[in-house]
């Protein structure tokens, strides 16, 4: 073969290159075995390993597409779904803020904080934006001074579980209700707010154990109530139209928020939950086939499962598993769980109360925490939300129960 043949210099230059990156691996081990090097070395195992499994049960070009398809499907059918009612709640809450009803509400609610939750009445304001937005809307409150006056440090801190419990409580709600199970939902919500008791309490109490000098005022007080209050200008047409628009917005912000988690982690779950075509349990490559890992492993202790929360499948599992990083992702399971005939309720009870108090936490906590300046509590918020998420599910599911018997 000549000098200046392609293939020979092709193979030339690999060698060189093979040379190259081998002798620098020879010459200094160490740098090859930095934590990053462990660290990428460690994921691509994982990664290649977790693909393999499913692409050894459903061929390599079946599980390309049902990946693929499967997130095509999810955005059409479900994302654009999730978002047209997080405008429409995203206006109406705007509305209700607008035209005074939040102030009556945090008047009507503030009394139950201190019993309930060990805050002051003001914190009412809190779990009422949370519920009608997202998580996010209790720091920006508990940044705000003439809020946070009125907390000592630990109860300022206990703010992010008792927040998260109620984040986008009234897209979860029209969601479910949406779907004909408004009863199941309103029982959720009932469930949600144990749950919230529970996580703000036990984060309360453990943060004191661990740190006594937290049980001091954030701040000297300076005024009242009356400080924290929403502007209105403008006529009334105007400031209704503005609201409508604004909020809608703001619902747009939202819903482009849930599409990464719906389209990411859901299709990840789905192919974990669901298996092969019920019609002819062959793989074909269609949208929401599977490896049914998730279903298999709950379904070896479904007893406990069905105790705690009337799971009748093990695929029910999959809601609140993915609720831990994202609830609006969750959603995105419950069509797939109706066309598959196994949701009743009970279940819609279950997941509106694990995915209101949980929505998400696992991905909010640290940065609310970090925003507050309270870093060093992250595990214990999580610990205490974790908590609080799992004895709403089951308090969900025994109401439901009893009013069945009742009812």
């Amino acid at each position: 073969m000549p000098l200046n043949h392609p293939i020979r210099k092709m193979t030339t230059e690999y060698a060189h290159w093979a040379e190259h990156i081998f002798g620098k691996i020879f010459k200094n081990p160490l740098k090859f075995t930095s934590k990053r090097s462990i660290e990428a070395i460690i994921f691509l195992i994982l990664f290649i390993g977790f693909f393999w499994v499913l692409a050894y049960r459903m061929t390599l070009p079946h599980m390309l597409n049902t990946f693929m398809q499967t997130a095509y499907h999810l955005l059409l059918e479900t994302v654009f779904y999730i978002m047209a009612i997080c405008v429409l709640m995203g206006a109406i809450g705007k509305l209700l803020i607008e035209f005074g009803v939040v102030r009556l509400l945090e008047n009507i609610l503030r009394p139950l904080m201190k019993p309930l939750y060990n805050l002051p009445g003001v914190a009412a304001l809190g779990a009422i934006m949370t519920f009608l937005s997202d998580n996010p809307a209790i720091i920006s409150l508990a940044q705000d001074k003439n809020f946070s006056q009125y907390f000592k440090k630990y109860q300022l801190v206990s703010l992010t579980n008792f927040g998260t419990a109620f984040g986008m409580g009234l897209m979860v709600l029209a969601f479910m209700t949406g779907l004909g199970y408004g009863k199941g939902a309103l029982v959720g919500i009932v469930g949600a707010i144990i749950g919230s008791i529970i996580s703000t309490r036990l984060m309360q109490r453990s943060t004191l154990k661990a740190y006594p000098e937290l049980d001091t005022p954030v701040a000297e007080y300076t005024g009242d109530e009356q400080q924290i209050s929403f502007k209105s200008e403008g006529s009334i047409f105007q400031r209704f139209l503005n609201s409508l628009l604004d909020g809608g917005k703001d619902g747009v912000g939202i819903g482009f928020a849930i599409i990464p988690g719906v389209l990411c982690i859901s299709t990840l779950v789905m192919m974990l939950t669901f298996g092969p075509d019920a019609a002819t349990h062959t793989y074909t490559g269609a949208a929401y086939e599977g490896v049914p890992i998730i279903t298999w492993l709950a379904d070896k202790i479904n007893i406990v499962f069905y105790w705690l929360f009337g799971f009748e499948s093990g695929a029910l599992v999959s809601f609140p598993i993915t609720a831990l990083g994202a609830v609006g992702a969750a959603l995105g399971l419950v069509p797939r769980f109706i066309s598959e005939g196994i949701i009743t309720n009970n279940a819609i009870a279950v997941f509106t109360a694990m995915g209101m108090c949980w929505s998400g936490y696992l991905s909010t906590h640290t940065a609310m925490l970090d925003t507050l300046g309270y870093r060093k509590l992250i595990g214990k918020a999580i610990g205490a939300h974790t908590v609080g998420g799992l004895c709403a599910g089951i308090t969900a599911h025994w109401l439901w129960v009893l009013l069945c018997l009742i009812f």
